[in-house]
């Protein structure tokens, strides 16, 4: 069933665990939570967490995606351009392995280069539908340059990269089966790379669809391995930069299993990593530096729905000018549910003005945004007009 893009995930969990024919205390069990905590999602007294419902997803035989109403519909022209760049990521991502078209002049490998970049810096500043405008023609033409040069691991390289993009484009417009294959893409390609941090951001990615799927134990065994297969580069800025985002990403499965104690052991790790690399790295589009670490930090704390630590490490937070958007409106979001979760509604409402202020495309597409604003309209006595211009903005059903 395919929920209403409109609808809550609190309503979604409740339809699908009835015509499931079950009952709050057996998709407790079955998703491994407490019946209080299933009751409290229902009745829309607590967020649903992203650990929750890829819990309950998994319980009820169904995707992430399905119980958070995604892909939302478009209902605004902008937004029918945004999800216009989706058949055309389609199309490059099922032509992976196909000849080159011959009517393609590519340019130089150089000036390839330059143009990943240009989407690089694009996919950080939040700017969705212009980066997928532009990745359908850009992969078209990798693809011919490897179809004449099919020994060139640079290009492979470039190639890994574009479909990271890919996936980041599908996955934040909730686009989950496409952002899935994009994955596969990026693994291929970065094998071919013969570049070993390239593969370990693959690692990066393939642990994040396991996670999505909470699949943790084996998305945390999946990360020490791929750890394990760097140790070697930690003498090196690129080698501590990735393990240092894998680390992060270990301490998202841990968070999202509930262990506290692991969380917080891998991002001590991380931070160390952190420190030890220069403050602009951008290692293979995942910006590990100790900015992104403190980033992190608040949204690890957020997600073992701890709003009091995520707020107090959000003190300690001073993200720099050139910071990447897309990173200061997650963060942003993050803050959203941090207040949220301390009780802080007024706090939450600003740090989603703020995240909309940062990267709008990001925010308006974002599932715990949509469940954050519609927990504040539900709660107010009195719904204020800014509020109810971003609950209206964002396509929020109430």
């Amino acid at each position: 069933m395919c929920m209403n893009a409109g609808a809550s995930i609190a309503s979604a969990v409740a339809t699908e665990r009835k015509l499931a024919g079950l009952t709050q205390q057996q998709l407790a069990s079955s998703a491994h939570v407490s019946v209080s905590l299933v009751r409290a999602v229902e009745q829309g007294r607590v967020p649903a967490s992203p650990s929750f419902v890829a819990a309950a997803a998994r319980a009820l035989g169904l995707g992430v995606a399905e119980l958070q109403g995604q892909p939302q519909l478009p209902r605004t022209p902008d937004d029918r351009r945004v999800k216009s760049v989706i058949p055309g990521l389609r199309r490059e991502i099922a032509a992976y392995r196909l000849p080159g078209d011959d009517r393609i002049r590519p340019r130089p490998i150089d000036a390839l280069a330059v143009a990943v970049g240009s989407v690089s810096r694009r996919r950080h500043a939040g700017d969705l539908a212009s980066i997928g405008e532009e990745l359908p023609s850009l992969l078209a033409e990798l693809r011919t340059h490897l179809t004449e040069h099919p020994a060139d691991e640079r290009a492979y390289g470039l190639l890994a990269l574009c479909y990271a993009a890919v996936g980041q484009v599908a996955y934040k417009l909730g686009y989950t089966d496409l952002s899935s294959l994009a994955t596969d893409r990026v693994e291929w390609a970065a094998a071919l790379s013969g570049d070993e941090l390239a593969a370990a951001a693959a690692d990066f990615y393939r642990a994040g669809e396991l996670i999505a799927t909470a699949d943790w134990d084996t998305a945390s065994r999946f990360l020490d391995g791929a750890r394990g297969r760097i140790s070697h580069r930690l003498d090196d800025e690129a080698g501590r930069a990735l393990h240092g985002q894998l680390h992060l990403k270990s301490g998202l499965a841990a968070a999202r299993c509930g262990d506290i104690a692991a969380t917080d052991a891998h991002i001590a790790e991380a931070e160390q990593l952190g420190a030890s690399v220069s403050e602009d790295r951008n290692d293979y589009d995942l910006a590990f530096n100790r900015y992104n670490v403190a980033v992190w930090s608040v949204g690890l704390a957020v997600e073992a729905m701890d709003g009091v630590k995520a707020l107090n490490r959000a003190q300690g937070v001073q993200l720099p000018d050139w910071f990447p958007p897309e990173r200061i409106g997650h963060h942003w979001i993050d803050m959203a549910r941090g207040h949220l979760l301390a009780g802080d509604k007024n706090g939450a409402f600003a740090a989603l003005r703020n995240a909309r202020s940062v990267s709008p495309q990001q925010t308006k597409y974002h599932p715990q945004v949509h469940e954050t604003a519609r927990m504040l309209a539900a709660t107010e006595r009195r719904r204020s007009d800014g509020l109810a211009h971003l609950v209206s903005w964002l396509g929020v059903d109430l």
